[in-house]
């Protein structure tokens, strides 16, 4: 096992710092101490619970330009939309603030006859929440701030590419009131997520690639407590013959293909265009990425920075080839970008089809397949033709026509001309490889809760 993470900028490549791992011996400790922790932190009345994290929230805002610059030299992801991250994680606290106590405290279910019932809510105990680097305020905030509020304790194993914002979260819990027997960030590798499978703990939640989260439900299967995995996506747009405005409609895709370099779930991953304006938005849509800023994502006008991990370059390398080997028309970029750091030049092909692997399997990087169809009857087969299930879009002026096509996608979350969007009030779920759970809305709340049935005969 390693003694130390070396936290490398994508930018340049170069180690910014070392951050020592936690031993086998350390976590079995923060396991006792926060099992022990947590039983006290359950009976704090909600109320401070929430207020903690409401505290929390302002301590983040109040040092957001410090943690825009860590997530951004530890990622990659542009200044701009580090910033933009942090600010709109907030409205996780805000749906906690809103809505917590509705959906956590007891119901009375029958107050007459000779048989009283209510439902009460308890917390699971000690949960592991394993995150991922590419969002980590918001697929985080969506898991150990809910948890916390229900009355949960957390060993949270921040990803290895987004290590030094873990620690943060640690340092403005503390400040904000969470007991430290309460919460830990478990600095580590693989080997410590894997550690993590093996300890007692009460529930798994986990956001990352398929193949992990096969790995994390498998191995604890046994154990017979709640795992959720939130997991990848291949997310089809569907692009009708009656938009009002194609170029609008080109700038709202690739924004959804490339917002932060396309490493994100829930980007567009394969765009489907109806043959009667397929011309028209293929240049909008191509005029519209050849503007986007490339360089330091430290500078304010960067869109695209770099790749936050350098295996990917390859990944991307492999999908270009394939669709070129293939008889795809590549319209921009489709290398890597001579400069230090994990550069990849967005990428647009046009005349795809689903004999390449840019259009069926996961690229997760600037690089986007767009295939002409003849019908909304052919886009709906192609949407289809996945083995993920995370979101789907179309972007059509008739909403009849476009809710009849997102009615069949079998995905978590469909969106009618609009796409890449998470909001609190709603489900966040996949379906397929793409996970199983929820997190966000009252399912996301009562995800970290179990409910207990009382009857009563006074």
């Amino acid at each position: 096992m390693q003694n130390n993470i070396e936290i490398r900028n994508p930018a340049t490549g170069e180690v910014d710092a070392v951050i020592p791992v936690i031993t086998a011996s350390e976590l079995d400790t923060a396991v006792a101490l926060l099992k022990k922790g947590q039983l006290s932190w359950a009976k704090v009345p909600l109320q401070q619970r929430l207020d903690c994290i409401i505290a929390f929230g302002q301590l983040i805002l109040a040092n957001k330009q410090e943690l825009a610059e860590i997530l951004t030299k530890e990622t990659g992801k542009p200044i701009t939309q580090s910033l933009n991250e942090i600010v709109g994680a907030q409205n996780r606290i805000e749906h906690l603030r809103t809505n917590a106590s509705k959906w956590l405290s007891e119901e009375l279910i029958t107050t007459t006859g000779a048989t009283r019932e209510k439902i009460v809510y308890e917390p699971l105990g000690l949960i592991a929440n394993i995150s991922a680097w590419n969002f980590p305020y918001n697929v985080g905030f969506n898991v150990f701030l809910y948890a916390l509020v229900a009355g949960n304790a957390v060993l949270y194993k921040p990803s290895e590419f987004a290590t030094g914002t873990g620690i943060q979260f640690e340092k403005y819990l503390y400040q904000a009131g969470i007991p430290q027997d309460v919460f830990k960030c478990v600095v580590g590798d693989a080997e410590i997520g894997q550690q993590l499978l093996e300890l007692p703990l009460d529930g798994y939640f986990f956001t990352g690639s398929y193949k992990t989260g096969l790995h994390i439900a498998t191995t604890v299967a046994h154990k017979l407590v709640p795992v959720q995995l939130e997991l990848g996506g291949k997310d089809p747009l569907y692009v009708a013959d009656d938009i009002l405005d194609i170029k609008k409609a080109a700038i709202s895709a690739a924004e959804g293909a490339f917002y932060n370099n396309g490493q994100s779930c829930c980007a567009v991953e394969r765009i489907y265009v109806s043959d009667k304006i397929y011309d028209q938005f293929v240049e909008a849509f191509v005029e519209e990425v050849a503007s986007y800023t490339i360089g330091d994502p430290m500078k304010q006008d960067v869109f695209i920075g770099p790749l936050t991990r350098a295996a990917q370059l390859t990944v991307l390398d492999a999908q270009v080839k394939d669709a070129l080997a293939k008889g795809a028309t590549l319209r921009l970029g489709g290398h890597t970008l001579e400069d230090t750091g994990y550069y990849y030049a967005p990428t647009v092909f046009e005349y795809c089809n689903h004999d390449m692997e840019l259009m069926k399997e996961e690229s997760f990087g600037p690089l986007i397949g767009i295939q002409k169809v003849a019908s909304d009857d052919e886009a709906i087969h192609l949407m289809q033709d996945t083995t993920y299930g995370l979101t789907a879009a179309v972007f059509s002026a008739d909403q009849d026509r476009a809710m009849a096509i997102l009615e069949k996608m079998n995905t978590g979350t469909v969106y009618w001309n609009c796409c890449d969007r998470v909001s609190p009030n709603v489900p966040w779920s996949g379906r397929k490889n793409s996970g199983l759970g929820s997190t966000l809305s009252a399912q996301g709340i009562r995800a970290f809760v179990q409910p207990k049935a009382y009857h009563l005969r006074p």
